[in-house]
């Protein structure tokens, strides 16, 4: 099919050209030959007059005018797509569709597991593909890259809908046989004891060191690591702690050896939220993944909140 004189299917390769820019790897992703991809460049540079991608070293980068082709581009292709994988209705028994989440480290320890056995029960044949975090994860979203997002609020887009799932609380994690895991603690223990961390390994910052920095809390870090399930590990038999939410201290203290204690000063709760392209809020899959989302993130918030008392001093 054409449009002023371009053949729309080589739309689609220019999208994946510019979003890949490699010849080699867009025709892969296209199931076309390496030479078929060529000829399309060949075509796409000749009606755009325009090199569109060039080659700098090893690598090609986009020109100016590709660059400025990118977004819209990729709307066109999302909302396409959109339209042709949202089905008029969805049976989880007979589904066999892909659905890619964004998750963090703590998203994929908490909420997925539960999550996980939940479609899996109901939609055996449904195949669940989870995407790490990355910095700016909204924008997989907005290029279609994924189908859903779940995060913190403050990563989500204002330009998509959104639904806050839970706030979970910031809580202190301490070996049981540390000095302070069976009284209170206090701002001095805190400050002067030495801390271990999640630092991301996209080279961002987690959710706990931004609140410690927000409230001026000069924490001493002793420890940093890029994953959430190591710091429990780290923290036993230790005299260190490890600032992280309630729900994923709660499977920590479920491997023993730790304990759960309150800050020594108040600290806001990391508000959970997932979010989803506007193009495909009426898609009956993704509508009944949200909810299997929803339920599971309330199983998992009720579980932590009831551990509270249980594990705390």
């Amino acid at each position: 099919m054409r449009f002023k004189n371009l053949d729309l299917n080589l739309l689609v390769a220019l999208d994946t050209l510019i979003r890949v820019r490699n010849v080699s790897r867009a025709a892969d992703e296209m199931f076309i030959t390496q030479s078929a991809m060529s000829n399309a460049l060949g075509r796409l540079r000749d009606y755009f007059d325009d090199p569109l991608l060039i080659q700098v070293g090893r690598t090609m980068e986009l020109s100016p005018l590709a660059a400025s082709l990118e977004p819209s581009l990729r709307e066109i292709i999302v909302r396409i797509e959109a339209a042709i994988v949202s089905t008029p209705s969805f049976v989880p028994e007979e589904a066999t569709r892909t659905i890619s989440l964004i998750v963090s480290d703590y998203t994929l320890h908490t909420i997925m597991p539960t999550f996980l056995d939940m479609v899996t029960r109901q939609a055996p044949r449904l195949q669940i593909d989870f995407k790490p975090q990355q910095n700016l994860p909204h924008l997989l979203l907005e290029r279609g890259e994924a189908d859903l997002l779940i995060a913190p609020t403050v990563f989500s887009s204002p330009n998509h809908p959104s639904e806050v799932l839970f706030h979970d609380p910031i809580c202190c994690v301490v070996a049981e046989n540390a000095p302070f895991a069976r009284t209170r603690l206090t701002e001095q223990e805190f400050l002067s004891a030495g801390h271990i961390v999640m630092q991301p390994p996209n080279g961002g910052e987690s959710f706990a060191q931004r609140i410690c920095d927000q409230l001026g809390l000069n924490i001493r870090v002793e420890v940093s690591t890029y994953s959430f399930t190591s710091l429990a590990l780290f923290v036993r038999n230790s005299r260190r702690i490890a600032l992280v939410q309630r729900s994923l201290a709660k499977s920590m203290v479920d491997l023993g050896g730790v304990r759960i204690v309150q800050p020594p000063v108040a600290m806001p709760s990391l508000v959970q939220s997932m979010q989803w392209h506007s193009y495909r809020t009426r898609d009956p899959a993704l509508t009944w993944i949200r909810e299997q989302v929803r339920a599971a993130s309330n199983v998992v918030h009720q579980l932590s909140s009831g551990a509270e008392e249980a594990g705390s001093s």
